[in-house]
This record gives C-alpha cells, structure tokens and sequence, in this order.
C-alpha cells in the first residue's frame, strides 16, 4: 500500500479508499492491456434518480479509464419490467459483454429479485446472482459482490493476518452483511454477525479485532465500543440532520481507539467500483474459450 493510502491521527491509520481505489483500477488497467483483452461492462439505469445517475457516471468512467468496452442504457421510469428483462437478455446474449450491471434501486413496479435472477450467472459482475451467492459459500470461483471484495482488499492491504482474529459485521444484508460472513470466514477469522436488534451490542462489538460496520444506521456504533487496536470498516453512508454525510461508526472517538479505520465518505466507496472493474476483467477472461 502506497504512503499516499494512508494518513493517521492521534491514533488511527485512516485508510483512504480513493487512494487504494485508484491502486486496485492502475492494476486492472495494466492486467487487461497485457491480456490483449477488451472487457466489456454494460450498465443498466431505469429511471432519473440524481444518487444513481452519478454511481452510473462514474461506474463508466472508471470503465473508460481502464480501457473497457462499456455501454449505458438509460430507460424511463415507467419502463416495465419485461421490457427490463428484455434488454437483459440481449446483454445476455451479446458476445461484446462480459459484464452486466443494473443501477439499484429500481422503480416500485420492477421486481428487483426477478430482474438480477435473469443476469447470466458469468455476467453478474454485482455477484447478485443466487448462484454466485451459493459458490461462496462452498469456496469455489465466483463472482463475489463488490462492496464486500472491496472491504477485504481495504483490509488486506493494512498488512496485518487476519487469521484468528475476532471479526464483528453489523449488518445483515444480501449484499454485504452475509457476503462478508463467507470472505471473512475464509480468511481464517472467527466471525460474528450482528445487527440493529443485537441485544448488548456494545459488548459484542467490544471484543472484535475487526469491525465491519453495514447496517445503515447513522453511528450506530460508539467509539468507546471499539477495542483498541481493532480495524474498522465503515460501508455505511448517512446524511446526517445537518446535512453532512457520515458512516455507521462514530468516527472521530473511533479513531482514538482503531488501529485503522476508514472515512466517509473516500473509504469503501470508491472500492466497490475499483472492484466491479476487477469482476469485469474476471469475468472476461473466465468466457475465454
């Protein structure tokens, strides 16, 4: 991990996402001009929702920059979902395309789960798809969800084992919370999942060597609940009443415990699209014949 990746306080080495971010895209960008490859991404974005509009832009940007074929499809709001689905199988069929992904959320009318089933397995760079969720869980090669990857490459490149440590997900979604059990498992950790409900959460927090914190809660979790010492991976992103935006981690007492923690924003955002490049350029060379 490069100087310019890190920065520390009085006490925490702050991880920087967008730092590690532009890392992990250098090393994709130089990984498919040696493969002679072009990968392609296409991305999907139903309706004019303002937060997804720019996740799309920059997901096609990052695309661009490390040398993809990409292509954007934008569909009115009240596009229906066979229409949806329609599209999904041409990109299925599309030998151009290695990758498919689709902008969540979609509108209310659109069966979410129905639509990201449709997405060929070996397209399904979001790792979405229940049949990448269940090669996880039996350790074989797979697609895995990129905010997930992007957490365990955030801390791999801390440099320190992670086996045997204590490990604490709060949050217990489809696309992090569970991912994270299986990613954090196979790196040897002990691991527990908790959530909003947990009862003494506090506690169970307090013994983790490694926090990841996904629930979507604004600083759920306390500073003074953090082991000192303890890694801590903050996915959430809240707009606070004051308008700012903060993680599911109290930050600043945090960081006079963590050994490492990451910002909000600048810490696993920018990864995740770091990741969805990676999973692209897999997925490329996995359809090689």
């Amino acid at each position: 991990m490069s100087d310019r990746a890190v920065t520390s306080t009085n006490r925490a080495t702050i991880l920087d996402g967008k730092a590690i971010a532009a890392e992990v895209t250098a090393e994709v960008a130089a990984e498919t001009d040696a493969s002679g490859l072009r990968p392609g991404l296409a991305v999907v974005l139903v309706g004019d929702d303002p937060a997804s509009a720019v996740y799309v832009r920059n997901k096609t940007r990052s695309a661009e920059r490390v040398g993809f074929y990409h292509v954007q499809h934008t569909l009115p709001a009240d596009t229906s979902e066979a229409e949806l689905i329609q599209l999904i199988d041409r990109l299925n069929a599309d030998d151009r395309v290695d990758g498919i992904l689709v902008q969540l959320p979609l509108p209310g009318h659109i069966g979410k789960e129905r639509v990201l089933d449709r997405v060929l397995p070996q397209k399904d760079v979001d790792g979405f798809h229940p049949m990448n969720a269940g090669l996880l869980t039996w350790r074989r090669p797979c697609l895995v969800p990129c905010t997930p990857a992007g957490v365990m490459e955030l801390l791999r490149r801390t440099g320190q084992n992670l086996r045997g440590e204590e490990a604490v997900i709060v949050g217990r979604s489809n696309i992090v919370g569970k991912p994270m059990i299986q990613l954090l498992e196979q790196a040897d950790c002990t691991v527990t999942l908790a959530h909003s409900r947990t009862r003494d959460l506090a506690t169970v927090v307090g013994r983790a060597s490694v926090v990841v914190a996904a629930v979507g809660v604004p600083e759920l979790v306390k500073g003074a609940w953090i082991r000192d010492g303890a890694r801590v991976i903050d996915v959430g992103i809240n707009r606070a009443p004051s308008g700012r935006l903060v993680g599911d981690v109290e930050f600043a007492a945090a960081a006079e415990r963590a050994a490492f923690i990451t910002p909000v924003p600048g810490g696993v955002g920018p990864m995740t699209i770091a990741m969805l490049m990676r999973n692209t350029l897999t997925a490329a060379k996995r359809r090689l014949p």
